[in-house]
């Protein structure tokens, strides 16, 4: 489990499949960032994860401080699904 920060808007929602470094992750939890007196564009600060780190997501048996951190453009990502449930 990490933390991406997506600089733009890709499209992807909570519950996204996206393509990272050529492994599939999934976006448990997405936040956007700069919509007020941030940049030009809006950042996206996801929780990105494997679908086996699932639970450990909706549980919180994890400290968020300690995930690493990468940052990417929003053109750089694959988007495999946008949004939507995981059971598809």
């Amino acid at each position: 489990m990490r933390h991406l920060i997506v600089r733009g808007d890709p499209g992807i929602r909570r519950d996204a499949i996206i393509e990272y470094e050529g492994e599939e992750l999934v976006c448990f939890g997405i936040s956007t960032q700069g919509g007020w007196h941030g940049p030009d564009e809006p950042q996206l600060w996801c929780t990105v994860g494997t679908p086996d780190e699932r639970e450990a997501y909706d549980k919180r048996e994890y400290v968020p401080h300690w995930l690493d951190v990468d940052t990417v453009d929003a053109e750089a990502l694959d988007v495999i699904k946008a949004k939507g449930d995981l059971s598809v």
